[in-house]
């Protein structure tokens, strides 16, 4: 008797489990501040540096503040201002002018570029980080290396006089400025767009090509066919990114045009001259916000534009 109330005090037993039969177990809730502990430090910052900059540029926008003077009420004084000021519609001109010269280049040259060393073979690696090298580059250095080289006493110049061509004002000349800074802003955008296509390009069915072969679609063909169709939802999210960047150029054309945009300033794009008029002890910030906030509705427009154009052909 004894020895069997042993055996069963030693044999291990099941422990009851505390929670109701036939219902599964459940993940402790936590608290409905605890999402937003995580998102604070996000929070904080987008409101520090996105939200509340952007508000305030609307608000500086309606007023005549300078930089050391709180401005007032002027309602749309300097919206009409800048109806009458021949430096505005010499950056806008210039900037339209950017959007036009360099969105067909970054949404064409990049998807041949990413046609080019999509191919697995030796050695394509070392050209896939090349074509890339200038996106990780700094605009700084990337600006002063083409000014050393276009630069009347330039290597370009000094090819071109060898050659009894003589020299080119590239950065002396209104539209040479213009489209030398145009080159620049290309060719450092090229990787990182290469980079887009050659993520969609992995995408596009072998089949599409191998069945566009079997028809007799020579290579030109086949990339108006098959490649163009299957990556233009890219080349749409490039030309609208290309687009937006265009036009709120700044760094290539300052660094080559210097502070002034060029000769008597006709190089001045809409995002130096916010600059510009903005910035010094006696910067109209209230009308460098009111040329910002036209920016900002500009770009706007322009993704939309291209999203409807998108829309429309699907449709």
């Amino acid at each position: 008797m004894a020895s069997s109330t042993v055996a069963r005090v030693r044999r291990p037993g099941r422990q009851k489990d505390p929670r109701p039969a036939g219902r599964p177990g459940r993940v402790r809730r936590h608290l409905p501040s605890t999402p937003w502990l995580f998102a604070a430090p996000g929070l904080l910052i987008a409101g520090a540096f996105i939200l509340y900059p952007f508000v305030s540029t609307l608000v500086n926008a309606f007023t005549d503040r300078r930089t050391l003077i709180p401005g007032q009420f002027v309602g749309l004084d300097n919206f009409r201002e800048l109806l009458h000021d021949e430096m505005f519609w010499t950056g806008l001109r210039n900037s339209a002018l950017y959007v036009v010269g360099v969105v067909p280049a970054l949404v064409l040259l990049p998807l041949l570029l990413a046609l080019l060393v999509q191919k697995n073979i030796p050695g394509i690696t070392f050209f896939r980080s090349a074509f890339y090298t200038p996106v990780v580059a700094s605009i700084v250095v990337v600006g002063l290396i083409w000014v050393w080289l276009l630069d009347e006493r330039g290597l370009v110049n000094s090819l071109l006089e060898a050659i009894g061509v003589g020299k080119v004002g590239f950065l002396s000349d209104q539209w040479l400025l213009l489209l030398s800074a145009m080159a620049v802003t290309v060719w450092k955008g090229l990787g990182y767009y290469m980079i887009i296509y050659l993520a969609a390009l992995a995408n596009v069915p072998r089949e599409l090509h191998e069945a566009a072969s079997v028809d007799g679609a020579g290579a030109i063909r086949r990339f108006f066919t098959v490649t163009v169709p299957a990556v233009r939802s890219t080349m749409v999210l490039v030309a609208a990114l290309s687009s937006v960047a265009a036009f709120k150029v700044f760094s290539e054309v300052y660094l080559m045009a210097g502070p002034d945009g060029g000769p008597a300033g006709e190089d001045t794009t809409l995002v130096m001259l916010v600059q510009r008029t903005g910035t010094g002890l006696t910067g109209r910030v209230g009308y460098a916000s009111a040329i910002s906030v036209v920016v900002f509705v500009v770009t706007v427009a322009l993704m939309l534009l291209v999203l409807r154009a998108d829309r429309k052909e699907d449709a």
